[in-house]
């Protein structure tokens, strides 16, 4: 006698893998690694050597779900899930679906009503946003620049006013590009990290203005790179905040009905409002 009784969705899981040292694993990924009905590997031999890490083998099926078969291979995963199979997937390193093979299969899991969770684990974006030095309360992830010098240097204008501290990844190969494009997008002497092979026996994180990145990057950079900038700093909106700047440049010898002007047009302020306040405070300043 068969049943009638409807098919229970299966569960998607999304698996963070080590970063770099495999001991970081969280102790949930074995296993669902070796219990999971499907194991979707953006690379099936780095997951194999994943496993005789952590001393395990998979019980379900392994197939591969990367970037050049995600599309195709979607609905045969929802297909699986909808049967009732838990699958899990695995990228190379970190969270999938961050800059990885996932985020169309949550995509696809969520419109079919199919549970979605994840094994948290370790992530390049919060390990070099916590070691940077940087301001951490707020952030934003850019992932991958452009590679095209024109495409990416529009996407970096686009960001020059923002305020959180911004994460990028970047391939060895073209670090000294990116550094040399930031600096000239967010100012040469924008506070930056670059930290690379993260966990990794070789970890260095590397601190200093874009400029002075841009030089040491110029020299060869190898490894798995995050790059960490300082937001803008808050633009000016008040006559109050914007006198320290026009004396500074009125000491160093600029006129100061020009400096007004300046600031004036970058600000919106009133010129008369500015050139009153400068002058009111020279008067009432101490000779040194």
């Amino acid at each position: 006698m068969t049943s009638d009784a409807p098919t229970v969705p299966g569960v998607l899981v999304l698996a963070a893998t080590p970063i770099g040292d495999p001991r970081d694993a969280a102790p949930r990924l074995a296993e669902e690694i070796s219990t999971a009905d499907v194991v979707a590997a953006e690379d099936t031999r780095r997951l194999r050597r994943l496993c005789a890490d952590l001393g395990i083998s998979p019980a379900g099926s392994v197939l591969s779900y990367h970037e050049h078969n995600e599309a195709s291979r979607t609905p045969d995963l929802v297909a699986r899930l909808l049967a009732g199979s838990r699958v899990v997937v695995v990228t190379d390193a970190g969270m999938p679906s961050v800059s990885d093979p996932g985020y169309r299969l949550v995509d696809a899991a969520v419109a079919a009503g199919i549970r979605v969770t994840c094994v948290p684990g370790p992530s390049a974006v919060l390990m070099a946003l916590a070691v940077s030095g940087l301001p951490v309360d707020r952030f934003c992830f850019e992932g991958f620049l452009p590679r095209k010098a024109g495409e990416k240097a529009r996407g970096l204008a686009a960001l020059a006013d923002e305020r959180r501290t911004m994460v990028f990844f970047e391939a060895p190969h073209r670090i000294d590009a990116t550094l040399v494009a930031m600096a000239e997008a967010f100012g040469a002497d924008r506070r930056a990290a670059v930290c690379r092979e993260l966990t990794k026996t070789y970890e260095e994180v590397k601190r200093g203005g874009l400029a002075e990145l841009a030089v040491w990057a110029a020299e060869g950079v190898r490894g798995e790179i995050t790059v960490v900038v300082a937001g803008a700093s808050p633009a000016v909106t008040t006559v109050e905040e914007a006198l320290p700047g026009i004396q500074e440049r009125v000491s160093a010898g600029e006129r100061l009905k020009d400096v007004c002007a300046d600031v004036a047009a970058a600000t919106g302020l009133s010129k008369k409002a500015l050139y009153d306040a400068a002058v009111a405070a020279r008067k009432v300043t101490p000779p040194s």
